[in-house]
């Protein structure tokens, strides 16, 4: 992945998964149906979030890379 950090200009960075409750039916029952994937610099950890689509949510990851 060719990612560069937008506030510092790291290139390093991790990924990870996110989930949140959305409105107030998903609340009452306590169910997490917002998806996110996250990429956050290594260095000052600057977090970028991403909607999860598709199958494992990785699509973005498959967007950022080319």
């Amino acid at each position: 992945m060719d990612y560069v950090c937008p506030k510092c200009g790291n290139r390093g960075y991790e990924t990870d998964k996110l989930q949140a409750t959305g409105g107030n039916f998903a609340k009452l029952f306590d169910v997490q149906n917002k998806k996110f994937i996250t990429v956050s610099c290594t260095r000052c950890g600057y977090t970028e979030l991403y909607r999860q689509t598709g199958g494992e949510g990785w699509d973005i990851l498959d967007f950022l890379t080319g």
